[in-house]
């Protein structure tokens, strides 16, 4: 069971088990017991919310390693069935927090994991953010399983990511890492695909069904949804407000300050 302690600004390295995978986590601290739990998205990994974290000192802060990124095990089987990401989930709130609720925030595939656990087990949900996903996901990331293993620079890292046509290549870039063999990402390329593939659908029930407090934070120029379905997601679902930036899809690193006063706004009015 955690205890408050001091925020750290760059995060302790922690791991725990969920199934026969060893996942990390970053536990950045924090002052208070209210534990806000954030989740990556697709080839990103904890540290992509540093500077979120940063501005919620006063919250306790945990940022995971989702399955197959960061310093989290890849499945061999390559696994990366919505069961299993929404287990992984639940795992840490049982073995690292003992079963407290928190509040959830996630960005893309971390949003769509935060929805549909809170869907499944709202007794452990207090709150949602969901950044930038909808209810109805058609995406295609076939173009990580092409990337290089390794480069031989971080230059060359970069370009190979401007090759595949990616606008954030600072989001991406943040993953990267250095070893004997060269530069390369530290998520599983190949299982991106079929992780991405795993969260195409229509998910609407699983959006529509839990009771808890959402707040939706949409980037106009996003390539992953449009304004029409985020207002489509709030007018349907009571208890959800929405939020829109004039961003693309990773609103928390192109707007960081304004991202954070809408999470800060909508922290501050939730009854814990």
């Amino acid at each position: 069971m955690l205890s408050v302690q001091t925020y750290h600004p760059c995060g302790v390295r922690k791991f725990f088990p969920s199934g026969s995978l060893r996942l990390s986590y970053l536990d950045y601290g924090g002052e208070s017991d209210n534990v806000l739990l954030l989740l990556h998205g697709h080839m990103g990994n904890a540290r992509t919310f540093s500077e979120v974290a940063a501005k919620f000192a006063d919250w306790r802060v945990i940022s995971l390693d989702q399955r197959g990124h960061g310093w989290s095990e890849h499945p061999e089987d390559r696994d990366y069935s919505r069961e299993s990401y929404i287990g992984d989930i639940l795992a840490f709130i049982r073995t690292v927090l003992g079963g407290r609720p928190v509040t959830l925030l996630g960005h893309s595939l971390g949003g769509l994991n935060a929805y549909q656990f809170a869907a499944r087990y709202p007794e452990l949900v207090k709150a949602v953010i969901v950044e930038d996903i909808g209810a109805e996901i058609q995406a295609d990331l076939s173009f990580a399983g092409k990337l290089p293993e390794r480069t031989g620079s971080l230059r060359e890292l970069r370009e190979a990511l401007k090759q595949a046509g990616l606008k954030s290549i600072d989001y991406f870039i943040e993953g990267s890492f250095e070893d004997e063999r060269g530069w390369g990402l530290r998520c599983d390329l190949p299982g991106m695909r079929i992780s991405q593939e795993n969260c195409n659908g229509e998910w609407w029930d699983d959006w529509l069904s839990s009771a808890c407090p959402i707040l939706l934070i949409h980037g106009r120029h996003s390539f992953v949804m449009d304004e029409a379905q985020a207002e489509r997601m709030v007018s349907r679902r009571p208890g959800t407000r929405l939020a829109v930036f004039d961003t693309g899809h990773g609103v928390h690193t192109d707007d960081l300050g304004g991202y954070c006063r809408a999470v800060r706004e909508f922290l501050e009015g939730l009854p814990i």
